[in-house]
């Protein structure tokens, strides 16, 4: 039985998407108001996990391994503004990575669908959340 193409081997599999991902968390590490959720996490890591999480969604038999994303940035303050500017970098990362326009756009409607996982309504909304013995992580954009 032949096998279902999924947009990770459309896209050029494993190794294009590392490359994707190295290239988009060197600019989020690099990024004023970005590299704030990142400190003290090592990148490798991030770009691991992302690269997983991301496969695992385009198809591939790679299993994502890690946190649920609800409880993976149930700490931080994410504003829908925040998550427009990481999307920019993520399509300019996809474009200079020679990505095609409808695989980049592809990609980042994946990526938009968990949105709503993470993102935040409003400061006050983000208050109510009991983050018990948790510290709140919240970036004001510089």
């Amino acid at each position: 039985m032949a096998q279902k193409q999924s947009l990770f081997n459309d896209i050029g599999g494993l190794k294009v998407m590392q490359r994707v991902h190295t290239r988009f968390y060197d600019k989020i590490y690099a990024h004023p108001w970005l590299k704030e959720f990142f400190k003290g996490h090592n990148q490798q890591t991030i770009e691991l996990r992302q690269t997983q999480f991301m496969a695992e969604k385009m198809g591939a038999n790679i299993e994502y391994p890690g946190m649920a994303l609800e409880l993976a940035h149930r700490r931080m303050y994410i504003p829908i503004e925040l998550l427009k500017v990481r999307q920019s970098i993520l399509r300019e990362s996809l474009e200079e990575e020679g990505i095609a326009e409808e695989l980049i756009n592809r990609w980042l409607k994946i990526d938009h669908a968990f949105w709503h996982h993470i993102s935040n309504k409003s400061l006050k909304s983000f208050a109510n959340i009991d983050l018990k013995y948790e510290r709140p992580l919240i970036v004001e954009k510089p």
